[in-house]
């Protein structure tokens, strides 16, 4: 009872926005069905902050939308990672700004005096005339939308109404002013009076994980609700490699009667990102964590719920390159029925497209030569995040 009420003060911390609606989405279609349709409604601002837009068919017509919002007279910002999306054409980008987008890369590689190669906008906001938004584990590309002969990659979004937009309107404003002049930053907005937010009670606040300006408050709160969770943790995560610290939380959750299931991967994009998962394999089983490999496609989603009431969803994943060396953002849901929605929507993917992994279909066996790929991919993922995020500092 004790843990339960620790959880139940935590999710009540006064600096929740309480005017909401939340939605949650399914990633495919369904996001960019809903995608499409509020670049469509529009009338003053669209903000587009993605990690990889794609030169395909999706990042196409995506464009074509907001070239027609521009067009329209919306004002419309598009910011992408300098590597991640560095593969766009000259031609398709003077073509958007030649229709009135605003458009621009974050920190293309050496480009400040800083240093900081690699470091990654990894976040997944949109929002839409500050008061409606999107947030997601989903990129802009054809990999991430069902297509006639492939399904998307498995991702969850969430479109939320009212005061936590504003908030997410003025952190985009934010990072497009970090690279604009004086005369061409854009004004932050001021929270809206209360007959103009809906009316829906649930309460959300923004999380933001970037280390060089000192914001831990994605893994932060992984930590904590690890630590308070009294009955059930689900994790669904595209690249899980948790830290010690992490690690810690949740063996010792286990071990006070949590009910701990991680769904992960069973086809990765990143084939030693899979094996490094994979060498964590025995430590999981050996602290009674359940785990369950997604079948049909690649799975992207980064989402956990605690106890039916608490849930995370964006663009962070469990892994030190989240923590260290990138921009990212999640949103935090404290309303039963969101978190309960989320869970059994994994729970139906995990009936239906998964295969639990444990000692019978995974033996654990000592000096094997399986075993030592996985060892070795792990710590050469750790020793390349050492080698290219040493040299981060952070900003006073």
């Amino acid at each position: 009872m004790k843990q339960q009420l620790s959880l139940r003060r935590y999710i009540k911390l006064r600096n929740y926005t309480t005017r909401n609606e939340v939605k949650l989405l399914r990633g495919g279609s369904d996001f960019y069905t809903t995608l499409r349709r509020l670049i469509a409604e529009a009338r003053l601002s669209i903000h587009l902050q993605t990690y990889i837009f794609g030169d395909d068919e999706t990042g196409t017509s995506i464009a074509e939308a907001l070239k027609e919002a521009a067009q329209r007279g919306v004002s419309v910002y598009v910011l992408v990672d300098g590597y991640a999306s560095r593969g766009l054409s000259k031609e398709f980008i003077e073509d958007i700004r030649g229709a009135g987008v605003q458009f621009r890369f974050f920190q293309p590689l050496f480009k400040s005096r800083n240093f900081y190669f690699g470091r990654r906008l990894h976040h997944k906001v949109m929002v839409f005339d500050h008061h409606t938004a999107l947030v997601s584990g989903t990129n802009i590309a054809d990999r991430y939308d069902d297509r006639p002969d492939e399904p998307a990659w498995l991702d969850m979004g969430i479109k939320v109404e009212g005061e936590v937009a504003i908030e997410l309107y003025n952190i985009c404003c934010k990072l497009w002013n970090r690279d604009a002049s004086r005369k061409n930053k854009l004004p932050l907005r001021k929270e809206r009076v209360a007959s103009e937010l809906p009316k829906g009670p649930c309460k959300v606040r923004v999380l933001q994980n970037d280390w060089v300006r000192r914001k831990l408050q994605v893994w932060r709160a992984y930590s904590r609700a690890f630590r308070l969770a009294d009955e059930s943790i689900t994790i669904m995560c595209s690249y899980f490699l948790p830290g010690e610290a992490l690690r810690r939380r949740l063996a010792r959750a286990s071990k006070r009667g949590v009910k701990v299931r991680v769904v992960l991967a069973g086809t990765s994009d990143v084939v030693i990102s899979k094996h490094a998962e994979r060498y964590l394999y025995r430590w999981m089983l050996r602290h009674n964590i359940e785990i369950w490999e997604y079948q049909p496609t690649v799975l992207h989603a980064k989402v956990a719920v605690a106890d039916d009431q608490w849930l995370t969803l964006g663009s962070y994943n469990i892994n030190d390159i989240s923590t260290f060396a990138s921009v990212e953002l999640n949103l935090e849901v404290k309303e039963d029925d969101i978190a309960l929605k989320a869970r059994q929507h994994i729970d139906r993917i995990i009936k239906e497209h998964c295969v639990r992994i444990d000692t019978t279909t995974y033996p654990i066996r000592l000096l094997s030569f399986k075993q030592f790929i996985q060892w070795l991919s792990y710590y050469t993922i750790r020793f390349l995040l050492t080698l290219s995020t040493f040299y981060f500092r952070q900003e006073d």
